[in-house]
């Protein structure tokens, strides 16, 4: 089986490529969904980042509250170490059962999607690494429109691995400026290898 980890910086299309790939019949899994999963109620994750970051973190109907902790972990680094802590383990356990079964299953390729491939030194469970990149301009504009403030933008983006640096790891690049029809054909080039 060849293993793709597709990653990129924020609000650079990497769903737009996750969803590319799928369309192409590429088994995916989305580390963003299972870091939802994780932090269900009733999911030993939540109760701990509960007791690490206080009952402001929790809603009424006990659900996470993403824009709280958000603040919290996106304004001071050692708090996003100590939630990384707690999630990262549970979401590289649940991908990698996925990647088992996959091997199981002879599938030929599949793809694990992980904003922060590199940060987390998950590359080298990889046959190839695919990057999402597109000008910090287009970058900026993408999640302005996703309605987040500027000094939002400014900490997301400075919480990951600066573009340059996962452009330099990554074995390939998917440019992602223009339309889903070129996205698409630079996946294709890709898969074609």
């Amino acid at each position: 089986m060849k293993l793709f980890g597709l990653t990129g910086g924020i609000g650079m299309g990497k769903s737009a490529a996750a969803k590319i790939l799928t369309e192409r019949g590429v088994p995916l899994i989305d580390t963003d969904l299972l870091a939802r999963s994780v932090v269900e109620p009733g999911q030993p994750a939540l109760k701990e980042i509960q007791e690490t970051f206080g009952d402001a973190v929790i809603a009424a109907d006990g659900q996470l509250r993403r824009d709280v902790l958000a603040q919290i972990v996106f304004s001071d680094p050692s708090a996003r170490q100590k939630l990384e802590g707690i999630t990262h383990p549970r979401i590289r356990k649940l991908w990698r059962e996925q990647v088992e079964d996959w091997r199981a299953a002879k599938t030929p390729i599949a793809c694990v999607v992980i904003p922060l491939l590199f940060e987390t030194g998950a590359e080298k469970e990889f046959d190839a690494t695919l990057c999402v990149a597109c000008s910090s301009a287009t970058q900026q504009k993408r999640l302005q429109e996703r309605g987040w403030s500027a000094e939002q933008i400014s900490r997301r983006i400075a919480a990951q691995m600066s573009i340059e640096n996962k452009i330099a790891k990554a074995n390939f690049i998917l440019w992602s400026e223009g339309s889903l029809e070129i996205l698409a054909a630079q996946i294709d080039q890709v898969l074609a290898r």
